[in-house]
């Protein structure tokens, strides 16, 4: 049986400082709560995902991850936000650790203030046909003029579809109206993508050298509004980075976003490959303490 009152913490991640970044929630003692509290939960605290974590040794947890629609199988922000919460808490220990999510096993390791994240590469297709990245844009209220190289579909169990555009398109950039699966063209939005990350990329000085990313993240039908930080779309980003042959034998990038929302993140990306393929994808940032405090358990 579920206890009446739950512990939380709120944080931010992906920020430099306080009051910018995601905004997570995580809920501890609820390994009793039915589906439907936890969704009634996240919906109360309306922030893109809150997480219910339960640790499993020192070294492991389980997570469920919930936006306010419905369980996500993995995310980026709730991961990096909830393990470092744990940690503070003195749940898990400070050095690597797995979380066990619907996607599957996640290292996660800590070095002083930052948190990082590695995940296996699994959603890749593309290039995508131009007429249906015209259409997407379309939706977003850009033009094919501003397109700048090939879309992708990649992820690392969220599948995102990564739209490189022109620097000047991001401010004019909106919140699409149709959810993915209504487009017609190719059947892998339907199967393999959950939002659609438009990127504005500066090539890299030097072969293999650091890449900046200005990138927007919209979700029409689940979050319903941009979201701020998006690990789960960096991890992505970087197999659609080598696909493209920006990073074809791999290296780092570093991407801002949320700027157009107020809520400036950093996000730190690194991704490993083998003859052009994404193997492994890192992605790290900051997280700060918001709130500690206790909530009500919804009614079973």
């Amino acid at each position: 049986m579920a206890p009446d009152q739950l512990a939380f913490d709120v944080v931010d991640v992906f920020a430099e400082s306080p009051y910018a970044g995601n905004q997570l929630a995580v809920v501890h003692g609820g390994a009793d709560l039915t589906d439907a509290q936890r969704l009634a939960i996240a919906q109360e605290f309306g922030y893109s995902e809150t997480t219910f974590p339960t640790a499993r040794s020192r070294s492991a947890y389980d997570v469920r991850i919930l936006t306010p629609s419905a369980e996500i199988p993995f995310a980026g922000h709730p991961t990096l936000g909830t393990a470092w919460v744990l940690r503070e808490r003195g749940e898990i220990d400070g050095g690597a650790v797995v979380q066990h999510c619907g996607a599957g096993e996640v290292r996660v390791a800590f070095d002083g203030d930052w948190v990082e994240l590695s995940a296996t590469p699994s959603e890749l297709a593309g290039p995508l046909p131009e007429p249906l990245v015209h259409a997407i844009l379309g939706d977003h209220g850009l033009a094919p003029g501003d397109l700048a190289g090939e879309a992708w579909v990649a992820g690392c169990g969220l599948g995102w579809t990564h739209v490189p555009v022109v620097e000047e398109a991001l401010g004019r950039a909106r919140l699409g109206t149709r959810r993915l699966e209504t487009y017609d063209g190719w059947p892998v939005l339907r199967d393999l993508c959950d939002g659609v990350n438009l990127v504005a990329v500066t090539q890299p000085a030097r072969v293999g050298g650091p890449v900046d990313v200005h990138a927007r993240v919209f979700v029409p039908g689940l979050l319903g509004a941009e979201d701020a930080a998006t690990g789960s779309a960096a991890a992505g980003l970087g197999m659609a980075l080598v696909a493209r042959g920006v990073l074809p034998d791999g290296g780092g990038y570093r991407i801002r976003q949320g700027v157009e929302m107020g809520r400036p993140s950093r996000l730190t990306g690194r991704v490993d490959a083998t003859d052009g393929r994404a193997t492994a994808c890192h992605v790290s940032g900051q997280v700060h303490a918001i709130a500690r405090g206790t909530l009500k358990a919804p009614p079973a």
